[in-house]
C-alpha cells in the first residue's frame, strides 16, 4: 500500500515537472517570435503548476523578465517587475541575465535621452532612474534622474534621489582623456584612454592629456538645501545649508541662498551679515549692493542705504530700481516738512517759516528729479517713475514738462 502511494506521488511530481518544462519552452519560442502576449500566457500556465522546481527557476525568471521588457515596449511598471525578476536569478543564466540587463539599460537611456531632448523631463527622470536600478554601478544615471526631476520642480522626488546619492558617497569624479582635433583645432574628450591614444597614433589628434573632473558633491548638498528652501522647510534648509557651505565655503550663490532663507525667517541681522560677507567676496556685484541698500533703508539707515544704491549704480548704470529707491530716500524727507507746515499758525514768523519749508520741499523735488529721469531713460515703460515725475513737474510749475509727462502716462496706461 505504501509503495503504491510513493509511486503515485512520484508520478504526480514528474507530470508537474513536464508541464512546467513544456510551458517554459512555449514561452521561449513565443519570445523568439516577439509574441510577448503568447509568452505571458504560457508563463501564466507555469504559475498554475507552482511551486517551481529549482532547475526551472532561473529559466522562469529570465523568460518572465524578457516578457515584461517586451523588446523595449514594456511600460515603466513592467520594467520595475522585470528588474525584480532578474534579481531572483542566481548561478544559471547569469550571463544571459547580464546581457538582458545591459540591453534594457541601453533602451532606457535611449528613451531617457529622447524624452530629455523633447523637454519631457519628468519621463526622462523615470527612465534614468530605472537604468540605474538595473546597473547600480552606474550612479551617473541616478544623478541624471535627480537633475531632470529638478527641471520639472518635482522636489520630493529630486530630494529623495539626492539624499540617496549623498548616502552612496557619489562624487561623479572621473578621469577625462582629451586631445586636440588636428583638423578643427578644437579639444575633444574621449570615452577612454585607449580610444584617445588610437586617435593620436593615427595623427587625427594631437596634444593628448588627462584631467580629473570636479566633484558633484558640493552641487548635491547645495541642491538638497535649495529644495528644502523651496519646500518652505526653513529649519532643514539651514541645516542642509551648513553642510553645503562646509563643502563650498567660497560659493557666493550659496551664501546668498542661505541669506534669503534667513530673510524669509525674519532673521534680518543674519541676512545682512551674510550679504556683507558675500559683498566682500564679490565686490563688483551690483545685486549685492542693492540688497544691502534695501536692508539699510528698512532699518532706517538712510545715509547708509544711499551709499549702497550709489555703489549699485556705479557698478551698473542701468540698475533702474537703484534710481527709484534713491528718489524715494530723497522724497521720504517730505513727510516731516509737510507735518511742520500744517502745524504752523498765521503769524508773520510762521509765514516766514512756511516759505522756508516750501522752498525746502521744492528743493527735495528738484533733488529727486534726476534719479527719476534717469530711471525713465533706462526703462521707458516705468509708469511709477513717469507718474511721480508728472506730479513733481506740476508742483514745481514746470508746465511743459508736466504736459509731456502727463501724455506719456496716458500712453503707458493705454498700453502704447
Amino acid at each position: 500500500m505504501k509503495k503504491q502511494i510513493i509511486v503515485a506521488l512520484a508520478f504526480s511530481v514528474s507530470a508537474l515537472s513536464f508541464a512546467q518544462k513544456k510551458e517554459l519552452r512555449a514561452a521561449e519560442k513565443a519570445i523568439k517570435g516577439t509574441n510577448y502576449a503568447e509568452a505571458k500566457s504560457a508563463l501564466k500556465q507555469v504559475e498554475a503548476y507552482m511551486p517551481l522546481e529549482d532547475k526551472y527557476k532561473a529559466d522562469y525568471y529570465y523568460l518572465y523578465a524578457q516578457t515584461l521588457y517586451a523588446g523595449g515596449a514594456g511600460s515603466l511598471s513592467d520594467i520595475d517587475e522585470a528588474i525584480k525578476s532578474l534579481g531572483n536569478i542566481e548561478g544559471s543564466l547569469s550571463a544571459e541575465s547580464a546581457e538582458l540587463k545591459q540591453e534594457m539599460v541601453n533602451s532606457l537611456l535611449s528613451k531617457g535621452n529622447e524624452s530629455y531632448e523633447g523637454n519631457d523631463y519628468a519621463q526622462a527622470s523615470q527612465y534614468f532612474e530605472k537604468a540605474y536600478r538595473l546597473s547600480t554601478k552606474d550612479t551617473l544615471f541616478l544623478y541624471y534622474a535627480a537633475a531632470t526631476a529638478i527641471n520639472v520642480q518635482d522636489f520630493d522626488r529630486a530630494l529623495s534621489i539626492y539624499e540617496e546619492l549623498k548616502d552612496l558617497g557619489y562624487t561623479g569624479v572621473k578621469t577625462e582623456y582629451f586631445a586636440t582635433n588636428a583638423e578643427t583645432n578644437k579639444e575633444e574628450v574621449f570615452e577612454n584612454k585607449n580610444m584617445r591614444d588610437i586617435s593620436v597614433k593615427a595623427k587625427s589628434h594631437t596634444n593628448p592629456g588627462e584631467r580629473t573632473t570636479e566633484s558633484k558633491e558640493p552641487e548635491i548638498v547645495k541642491n538638497i538645501a535649495i529644495i528644502y528652501v523651496n519646500k518652505g522647510d526653513n529649519e532643514k534648509a539651514i541645516e542642509a545649508m551648513a553642510a553645503a557651505r562646509a563643502q563650498s565655503p567660497d560659493d557666493v550663490n550659496l551664501i546668498l541662498t542661505e541669506a534669503n532663507v534667513h530673510y524669509k525667517m525674519g532673521n534680518t541681522e543674519k541676512f545682512k551679515a551674510l550679504l556683507e560677507q558675500a559683498t566682500k567676496m564679490d565686490p563688483t556685484n551690483p545685486e549685492l549692493q542693492y540688497n544691502l541698500g534695501v536692508i539699510a533703508a528698512e532699518s532706517g539707515e538712510t545715509e547708509q542705504a544711499k551709499g549702497y544704491y550709489e555703489k549699485t549704480i556705479e557698478l551698473d548704470p542701468n540698475y533702474v530700481n537703484a534710481y527709484i529707491n534713491l528718489s524715494a530716500i530723497v522724497l521720504s524727507k517730505e513727510e516731516g516738512i509737510i507735518k511742520e507746515m500744517n502745524g504752523l499758525g498765521s503769524s508773520k514768523k510762521d509765514d516766514l517759516r512756511y516759505d522756508e519749508l516750501r522752498q525746502q520741499r521744492q528743493d527735495l523735488y528738484r533733488d529727486a528729479v534726476p534719479y527719476l529721469e534717469k530711471a525713465l531713460a533706462v526703462d521707458s515703460q516705468n509708469i511709477n517713475a513717469a507718474k511721480t515725475l508728472m506730479n513733481i513737474y506740476s508742483i514745481l510749475g514746470e508746465t511743459e514738462k508736466h504736459k509731456e509727462m502727463k501724455a506719456k502716462v496716458a500712453d503707458l496706461e493705454a498700453g502704447n
